[in-house]
């Protein structure tokens, strides 16, 4: 591993967004794979993926080789399972190459202790949503779905999708998610002495907050709107978040 920085980006939303959001991030991904030394997704990457036996979801063919040459080229990419794509699985990890975890996890990177986590169901916020996703990740629910066909899961899918709505309404909601989320995060360092960096997704809301000069809550927004990212360079410098302009 080289001594470049750490890249962080998260629900970019394949499959939500236009066509040109998704170059912008392929983009980002070849111009990463010139300086990380690691590149962390932080969930949602995709507005719905699900892997049967043998068929993976049609699409995102360019995203996923350049995700495959990251990784070829001896950078490590993690993948974390959003709300949105928690059903990945072998495909990524044996075809692509990807680290893919289900759960959140704690990671050393760049000389801190970092709690990476998509962020759904974490803290306080969104009750409902918590039974909803008890049932959805559950065996029986997961083993009932792999009989659909294809095309009807995928369109299932995109009917429950809410990626795509802006109302004033769902952008409440997201603000709201976005204290909650922060609030856990702040929450966890103040009460993990070893633990220098909380890095989460979900809210699609860039957030970057310094609780010591050692101590940083990070969220790296979206592609939806903000098409942000972050990178965590060598101490003793801060994260940092940031907009992407392609070239």
């Amino acid at each position: 591993m080289n001594d470049g920085p750490v890249y962080f980006a998260g629900d970019v939303h394949l499959g939500a967004v236009p066509p040109e959001t998704e170059r912008a991030f392929v983009a980002w991904l070849e111009h990463v794979g010139t300086q990380a030394s690691q590149v962390v997704l932080l969930g949602d990457l995709f507005d719905f993926w699900f892997e049967y036996g043998s068929v993976i979801p049609r699409g995102h063919l360019r995203t996923l080789g350049a995700l495959a040459r990251l990784v070829d080229s001896g950078i490590p990419v993690v993948l974390l399972g959003g709300n949105h794509d928690w059903w990945g699985g072998s495909f990524l990890e044996e075809e692509v190459g990807l680290r893919f975890c289900r759960e959140p996890v704690i990671l050393d990177l760049r000389g801190r202790r970092t709690l990476l986590a998509h962020g759904d169901g974490l803290g306080k916020g969104e009750p409902g949503y918590r039974v909803l996703r008890s049932v959805l990740r559950g065996r029986i629910t997961r083993w009932a779905f792999r009989w659909l066909h294809p095309d009807v899961g995928s369109s299932l899918a995109r009917r429950v999708s809410r990626t795509r709505h802006r109302s004033p309404a769902a952008l409440a909601k997201q603000v709201q998610t976005a204290r909650f989320l922060e609030a856990w995060a702040l929450e966890r360092l103040i009460q993990q002495p070893d633990l220098n960096l909380v890095v989460l997704g979900h809210s699609h809301w860039p957030t970057l907050v310094e609780v010591t000069p050692q101590k940083h809550y990070l969220n790296a927004g979206d592609w939806v709107v903000h098409r942000s990212y972050a990178l965590l360079e060598g101490p003793p410098g801060p994260p940092r978040l940031l907009p992407w302009q392609s070239p």
